[in-house]
């Protein structure tokens, strides 16, 4: 795997998975440690460590790495890292452990790791909210995970005991990045573009993807396995469009699918540049950064994610963005275009939404070819058809209150 890009901050990708007899032994020895409870959050981020996926944190972060990743995406020896990576734990718990502590984290009744607890600390909320997801308004769910947080961050190093259910729960499209490195490299593959997903991909997506395979040996479509918000399509059925999609419509041999664990923070921009680091580390050379990437409602302009690209100290990542302009469909160009090269006016475009998409198969409304190809829709319509009443009412009112209309990847 000479050829592939570098993991990011290190010379080699740094799982903390422990596997075999190394694995057996630990969680022994974890089943009589003082227990830490865990978000979704957290599990994902954790997983993300034992796989290497977060290449090259040993843990979870401590004060200065915190406040330094806020403040300038920056950790305290100097490696670029945009949002913070943190475990919190009630109050009387961290109380209770003395410093150099071992404890095992759990998650949902299954112990995922054990941890030596170097530091402890508490944070002003607020700050990191207006630094990372800039606003502290409750209602965007990233902010909320922030203000959710338990009373003082735990920090130290992990070793990882499981993945939890990602390995059969998603097999087939779950990936760690030593696997999709090893299919890069057996393709002969060295520039590679991520294309980032959390909902099926429609006709802007698929757009995105062929601008990208136009000069660069593949695509990767990583999409969000983790943890969902409601009105989200679950990751099955995502995992159908997108096989529909790639074998009718791309080249063959030009495309991988995978899956990755964590949860949407939203956090916009600074979730860009997280995508990026991390989509290097899977062997990616190119994140694919369109409009509105990694956000909700209204709190980021439409490419703020892509302007921040240009903050990031030269040499911070090896991985480059590769920016792409409004997309939209030109009933006078005949196909998908963008702003950049499209001179028609808005009465002439049809913009795809995402929410608009899900609002209209909720409804069991007409959906205009140019949305989506019908292969894909096939599988959305089963999909909606098989959804109750309540579930329906709860995709409607949800993209009321976050979509606005607008198309969030």
């Amino acid at each position: 795997m000479a050829d592939l890009i570098k993991p990011h901050g290190s010379d080699k990708l740094m799982p903390l998975l422990l596997e075999g007899d190394a694995c057996k032994a630990e969680l022994k020895r974890a089943a009589s440690l003082p227990q830490v409870s865990i978000t979704s959050r957290e599990a994902g981020d954790l997983i993300m460590l034992g796989i290497g996926g977060f290449t090259p944190l040993t843990g979870f972060m401590g004060e200065a790495d915190w406040r330094g990743v806020c403040e300038k995406m920056q950790m305290a020896n100097g490696v670029f890292w945009p949002i913070p990576i943190t475990l919190s734990a009630d109050a009387d718990t961290a109380e209770s452990l003395a410093a150099g502590a071992e404890i095992a984290l759990v998650s949902d009744g299954e112990i995922m790791a054990t941890m030596t607890v170097n530091e402890k600390y508490t944070i002003d909320k607020a700050f990191e909210c207006e630094n990372v997801y800039k606003t502290t308004d409750s209602e965007h769910p990233g902010v909320k995970m922030v203000m959710d947080q338990k009373a003082v961050n735990l920090a130290g190093p992990v070793k990882v005991l499981s993945e939890g259910v990602f390995p059969t729960e998603f097999a087939g499209i779950y990936q760690r990045p030593s696997e999709s490195r090893a299919i890069f490299a057996e393709k002969g593959w060295k520039t590679i573009a991520a294309l980032q997903l959390r909902n099926p991909m429609h006709r802007s997506h698929e757009y995105l993807a062929k601008i990208a395979l136009e000069t660069l040996d593949g695509l990767y479509i990583h999409q969000l396995v983790g943890g969902l918000k409601a009105g989200d399509i679950p990751a099955d059925v995502r995992v159908k469009c997108i096989n529909a999609l790639v074998d009718g419509y791309f080249k063959e041999g030009t495309v991988v699918q995978g899956g990755y664990p964590l949860d949407m923070r939203y956090a916009g921009p600074r979730e860009g540049l997280l995508h990026g680091v991390f989509r290097q580390n899977f062997g990616c050379t190119h994140m694919i950064i369109g409009r509105d990437h990694a956000g909700v409602g209204n709190y980021y302009g439409p490419f703020d994610a892509q302007n921040i690209w240009s903050e990031v100290p030269e040499g911070a990542m090896e991985i480059k963005m590769l920016p792409i302009d409004w997309t939209f469909w030109c009933y006078k160009c005949g196909g998908m275009i963008s702003m950049r090269t499209c001179p028609h006016g808005k009465e002439d475009r049809l913009f795809l939404s995402g929410t608009a998409l899900r609002k209209g198969l909720s409804e069991g409304a007409d959906i205009p070819a140019e949305f989506s190809r019908p292969e894909v829709l096939k599988h959305l319509r089963e999909y909606y058809a098989g959804l109750s009443d309540e579930d329906n009412v709860e995709v409607k009112m949800h993209d009321a209150a976050t979509g606005k209309g607008t198309d969030k990847k």
